[in-house]
């Protein structure tokens, strides 16, 4: 058995790039506020500098209750498989893929499918399906608790023949991790070789490498102090992105006064090490075992960060029979939001007022954004290469694009605490100069008195919607990305929350429909017309009354067939069949899996619809909608 060891500290630190401030780009249309210069980055040259440095930080940014407010932060069984070898390498048939952001850029979901085979995670088990076949031909549990894949970041991520299952954080006793040796059981059963207990370790997201040829087995495992982010993948390249918080045992006594609790935090931070920023990791692999730390050669901080937080970006090669151990970057900073493509990561964070009360009617103190972008082209583990910041908040990863090498990111500027009726939307557009992200371009006076309701950048074109009583359908020019234009305006009832592109200069509208006053009516999807992009039109909708969607909010559940126009959307329990043309959209059934089970998730493999729910898989005729296949989760 080998054991690893903490990254050495040794000689001149890695530098990560230094981020040079920019000059703030001035007001853009509508009176939008321009912000301060991008956040610069801090190198150390010992680890003795990266301490005092982090402590510094935080010192500054602790008050008595710790470091709230500051970052607004979100939200085996042995069965055959049937397929030899050769048919690993034969062409699969057709089928569908995960509704991603970017073609290039796969994210995690519930459920994944190479054509050959289906594989689903939920509670702790991971099940393989032979769609040629309908049956079953394998499953892997994983553990009894803290396996839990649901939520932002968790899922599968598939390769050849390999998985990839990340689960978000749990306690440090949730389970034991599964030892990648033999054939496993449920834990807890009277076997004394199928898993290990370990002592109290990392406390966070926990990965586990599965090989699919064959009966499912764990090949590696990997697990890291902090909570899973979210991850992308590019060919056999995982990158997992994780945050992290210091481990400050800050007493949060109510006795004495604002001041006294602070400089009993600043105390705290003072006597701590650096250990207390690095998060801790763990690995095995087979035989093979290790543990360590983030280096501090490995971590850098914006001058403007407060050290309250890490995000910390592991590279993972699933063609490989291991883990490792990630091959950590950090960052001293936060961010809620990760977006990716085949050649950059780009992590964004909101930054807000220090007090609460402090930004009331001042444009100098609303929330900003701010942007790190890691380059993913070269050879190891990603480089921080460049920063930048813009007023105001992005609904999620949707509303930032990159093209043609710049990032376009739409936002909604409105005060920090409470409603704002003059509140209003822009799009920027930033451009890598050296180590900066400068602000290159900006449409501002979107939806007054309103927020982002859904983006959607297509190329040269963009699409925002924004909401309060009606939607407005902006459409944006950004040909010339120095000079952004509003170009065409729809108001109709209700609003889109996801806006997915179709042929024929159509783009589909998933949300809510709503009155004049703006009260929720129930599910809604509006086919668009954008082939003028000053005027578009809608052309049809599909309304259910008093109802809602997964899709709104997470696009992984929203299924579409180009070829057939087909669309799979879950609706309250069941998923309703749509087909959608160029002129109108066509009811073709729907289908559940009993009462009181809420279908997640739909997939196409060879023609055959698959659903997917905590109580099995569904195989039905997506033309007809009957069912022509079930396997129960049991």
């Amino acid at each position: 058995m080998t054991r690893g060891t903490t990254h050495a500290a040794a000689g001149t630190l890695l530098a990560l790039g230094l981020l040079a401030g920019s000059t703030p780009t001035g007001t853009g249309s509508g009176g939008t506020p321009a912000v301060a210069a991008p956040p610069r980055l801090v190198a150390y040259d010992s680890c003795a500098e990266a301490l005092a440095d982090l402590r510094s930080a935080a010192s500054a940014a602790v008050g008595p209750w710790g470091f709230d407010p500051g970052w607004r932060t979100g939200i085996q069984e042995d069965l055959a498989l049937p397929a030899a070898a050769a048919a690993e390498k034969a062409a699969a048939p057709e089928h569908s893929t995960t509704n991603a952001h970017e073609p290039d850029a796969d994210e995690p979901d519930l459920v994944k499918t190479d054509g050959r085979r289906i594989v689903t995670v939920t509670r702790g088990v991971l099940r393989v399906v032979d769609p040629a076949t309908r049956v079953v031909t394998g499953r892997l549990f994983l553990a009894t608790a803290g396996w839990d894949a649901t939520g932002p970041g968790g899922g599968l991520l598939l390769h050849g023949g390999r998985a990839l299952v990340l689960t978000r954080a749990a306690a440090p006793d949730a389970g034991p991790l599964p030892r990648p040796a033999g054939p496993l059981v449920r834990p807890g059963a009277p076997d004394a070789g199928t898993a290990t207990e370990r002592p109290a370790g990392p406390a966070g997201p926990r990965l586990v490498l599965v090989d699919l040829a064959g009966a499912p087995r764990v090949l590696a495992t990997y697990r890291i102090d902090g909570n899973l982010l979210d991850a992308r993948q590019t060919g056999a390249t995982a990158r997992v992105v994780v945050r992290s918080t210091p481990r400050l045992p800050f007493p949060y006594t109510e006795q004495g006064t604002d001041a006294e609790r602070t400089a009993a935090n600043r105390a705290v931070i003072a006597r701590a090490g650096l250990d207390a920023w690095l998060p801790r990791y763990e690995w095995t692999a087979g035989a093979d075992q290790g543990a360590g730390r983030v280096g501090c050669d490995r971590v850098s901080r914006p001058t403007t960060g407060s050290a309250a937080s890490l995000l910390t970006v592991l590279s993972f090669d699933l063609g490989a029979d291991r883990l490792g151990d990630g091959d950590p970057v950090g960052v001293a900073a936060d961010a809620d939001t990760v977006y990716g493509t085949a050649g950059s990561l780009y992590l964004i964070g909101q930054r807000g007022p220090a007090i609460p009360g402090t930004a009331r009617g001042r444009w100098s103190e609303l929330i900003a954004t701010d942007v790190y972008r890691f380059d993913l082209t070269g050879p190891g583990h990603p480089r921080y290469v460049a920063a930048g910041r813009v007023p105001g908040a992005p609904l999620n990863q949707y509303a930032l694009s990159e093209w043609q090498g710049d990032l376009r990111i739409a936002t909604t500027t409105e005060r920090a605490w409470g409603g704002d009726p003059t509140s209003e939307s822009a799009v920027h557009v930033l451009r890598r100069r050296g180590d900066t992200l400068d602000e290159i371009g900006r449409v501002g006076g979107l939806g007054r008195g309103e927020r982002i309701q859904g983006v959607r950048f297509l190329g040269p074109t963009g699409y925002v919607v924004t909401f309060r009583r009606t939607d407005p359908l902006y459409t944006v020019d950004l040909s010339d990305p120095t000079a952004p234009r509003v170009t065409g305006e729809l108001r109709i009832t209700g609003w889109s929350a996801y806006l997915h592109p179709l042929p024929d200069g159509r783009l589909l509208g998933v949300g809510q429909e709503a009155d004049e006053q703006g009260r929720a009516l129930g599910f809604q999807v509006s086919l668009f017309d954008v082939t003028d992009p000053a005027r578009p039109v809608r052309l049809a909708r599909h309304h259910v009354p008093g109802t809602a969607s997964a899709a709104e909010f997470d696009p992984h559940a929203f299924l579409h067939q180009p070829t057939t126009g087909l669309v799979a959307l879950p609706v309250q329990d069941a998923v309703r069949l749509l087909r959608v043309s160029a002129t109108g959209i066509a009811e073709v059934g729907t289908v559940d899996h009993g009462p009181g089970t809420a279908v997640t998730r739909s997939l196409l493999v060879a023609g055959t619809l698959w659903t997917v729910s905590d109580g099995g898989l569904k195989a039905t005729d997506p033309v007809t909608a009957r069912e022509v296949g079930w396997l129960p989760a049991t």
